[in-house]
């Protein structure tokens, strides 16, 4: 975990060397590895993610994002505050439905080009579309890949993190978009004579197949529903994931190998080494030791446990990817949950560990993917953004919006 938190080395293959070598000493609980949804790969999560990557592959081809960053930058008139509203609004709305990690590889390179366009840094834009991208993912169960760990673990539905996440997510972006005004005032730079190349910009020309498009949404729609439905349908979402896939597949007529390319089989392959690593531990009773000790450091204060596992999991994901750490984490807090009196207390727990978690990865600029995502299109790109110009925002963001879902737990729970 240390190699991974510090990026001295490539997390695939940290992961598969540490899962290779737990398995050779006997620390993984052999077949069961494979089989065993508390002890193993977690199919449901990796085949989530693959059914939504080749659905967004092919949505890509499309242009519908460019079409919409451009858009928002000739709605913007070319005035700095509004097109970062408008850019952070595209990608918020975007990211419960797209993870945030897709929808910053898609929205980040149009985002420079118009930047490019307005002779103005691309940083601070990019900057606040991921911090939106990490706040608004948090707001479903496909949008932040530990939601997506969080709701297998604890078996949570789409609806349940619509219900529980998405309100308190839609009031914390409300006011980070107006505190983006003060948080970036020394960025906004206008000038009007840079203004005309981008109503020169023809986002029409950004679809490339409309008659596509029509398609891909209708089964984009569809794909939401059934996870909507999924308490009533009884289909798990992974299942929803990867029929729409198909489906999205047949209608686009897509070359496959080339939708396939599009797939992040690096971040797949992370995943299921993480979870041999996850199914170690739980094997040789360290997460079960760790588990008792918190149940008896909280004893039946469950408003402190909720409080404790906000706040520290806000930290410690400021620190550490956020993926690992929930795919560690994720066992100790089930075992908490399974001593609390009743459900309702339970499930505050869980809320309170995805909170903390999601708005923990906006802490520094490897708290998440999409924050190394987003750097990495920027030092391509020529605008280049360092460790510390992006963890001076993202701190002070993880910190507002962590001390206010404490106070919605503490409503919402607790009172």
């Amino acid at each position: 975990m240390a190699l991974i938190a510090t990026e001295k080395a490539n997390k695939v293959r940290v992961v598969l060397v540490a899962a290779g070598a737990m398995a050779v000493l006997g620390l993984v609980p052999g077949a069961r590895v494979f089989f065993s949804e508390h002890e193993g790969i977690d199919w449901n999560v990796i085949f989530l993610l693959l059914g939504m990557m080749i659905i967004v592959g092919v949505v890509k081809q499309t242009g519908v994002f460019d079409y919409l960053a451009i858009w928002a930058a000739k709605r913007s008139k070319g005035e700095p505050y509004r097109l970062m509203v408008m850019l952070m609004v595209i990608t918020a709305i975007a990211s419960p439905f797209l993870d945030n990690v897709t929808t910053i590889m898609l929205v980040a390179p149009v985002t420079v080009v118009v930047c490019n366009r307005l002779r103005i840094p691309a940083q601070p834009y990019l900057i606040a579309e991921v911090l939106a991208s990490n706040i608004g993912g948090a707001a479903t169960l496909i949008g932040d890949p530990p939601n997506i760990i969080i709701g297998s673990r604890a078996g949570l539905t789409f609806n349940d993190f619509l219900a529980h996440m998405a309100p308190v997510v839609v009031v914390i972006f409300a006011v980070f978009v107006l505190f983006t005004r003060v948080l970036f005032r020394g960025s906004f730079r206008y000038e009007p004579e840079h203004v005309a190349a981008v109503t020169a910009l023809q986002e029409r020309r950004a679809i490339t197949d409309p008659r596509l498009l029509a398609r891909c949404m209708a089964v984009l729609a569809c794909v939401v529903a059934g996870f909507g439905l999924h308490a009533v349908l009884h289909v798990e979402p992974s299942i929803v994931a990867m029929v729409g896939a198909g489906v999205m597949l047949l209608v686009s007529r897509a070359d496959v190998s080339e939708i396939l390319h599009e797939v992040e089989w690096p971040t797949l392959v992370f995943f299921m080494g993480l979870f041999v690593m996850v199914a170690g531990l739980v094997h040789t009773g360290v997460i079960s030791t760790v588990g008792a000790w918190t149940v008896a450091a909280f004893g039946d204060d469950y408003f402190l446990a909720a409080t404790a596992l906000l706040f520290g999991s806000s930290v410690l994901g400021a620190f550490f990817d956020n993926i690992p750490y929930v795919a560690t984490m994720a066992p100790v807090v089930e075992g908490v949950v399974a001593t609390t009196p009743d459900p309702r207390t339970g499930q505050a727990l869980w809320w309170a560990f995805a909170l903390g978690a999601d708005f923990g990865g906006n802490g520094t600029a490897v708290a998440a993917s999409a924050n190394v995502v987003a750097i990495g299109i920027a030092s391509r790109t020529g605008h280049s953004i360092g460790f510390w110009q992006f963890t001076k925002y993202g701190i002070v963001v993880t910190v507002l919006s962590t001390f206010m879902a404490w106070i919605y737990i503490w409503l919402r729970y607790f009172t």
